[in-house]
């Protein structure tokens, strides 16, 4: 029986589009996998929370690409096979702390499937980003964008892309 991880970045406060959210759009959306599949979730938070506010969250957001820190480390994924990696879209890929947490894990021989949620970016270059830093993976190159403004009516979208 295969074992599935959903590997995922999300921010509630204000977000671009929809205001001031308690829930980020995109644990929503890893919520809805989580229902559909029975998949382990795994949450990346950083280190230092971001501002509540939007404009100062992008900001310190531009400061993080490359050097930013989380909470946890992934937890050993050698029992899964499929992987799910979720991110809103930050600069056109995944947000700084998605790539602190896989960057250096051995995913060979694992399926990756990429979800982003976003607010006009679509999935921007978050597969093929994913697959450069997943070596050894199978990244499926249909990941799936779903807009910020529609993520709570999404769940069908994402049971047909499943």
């Amino acid at each position: 029986m295969s074992k599935s991880l959903i590997i995922y970045f999300s921010r509630a406060d204000e977000n671009y589009a929809v205001g001031y959210i308690e829930k980020g759009n995109t644990e929503i959306t890893a919520e809805y996998v989580q229902e559909l599949t029975g998949a382990d979730m795994f949450k990346v938070e950083p280190l230092v929370p971001y501002s509540a506010e939007y404009n100062k969250c992008i900001e310190e957001a531009k400061v993080r690409v490359g050097n930013a820190p989380i909470k946890e480390e992934l937890p050993d994924i050698s029992e899964y096979d499929t992987v799910f990696v979720m991110s809103p879209i930050y600069w056109g890929t995944y947000a700084p702390e998605v790539e602190t947490a896989i960057e250096g894990v051995d995913f060979s021989g694992k399926t990756i499937r990429v979800i982003s949620t976003h607010e006009g970016s679509g999935l921007g270059s978050m597969v093929s980003d994913v697959k450069n830093i997943c070596k050894g993976a199978n990244v499926d190159s249909r990941g799936l964008a779903i807009k910020g403004t529609q993520v709570k009516d999404s769940k069908k979208i994402i049971q047909a892309w499943l």
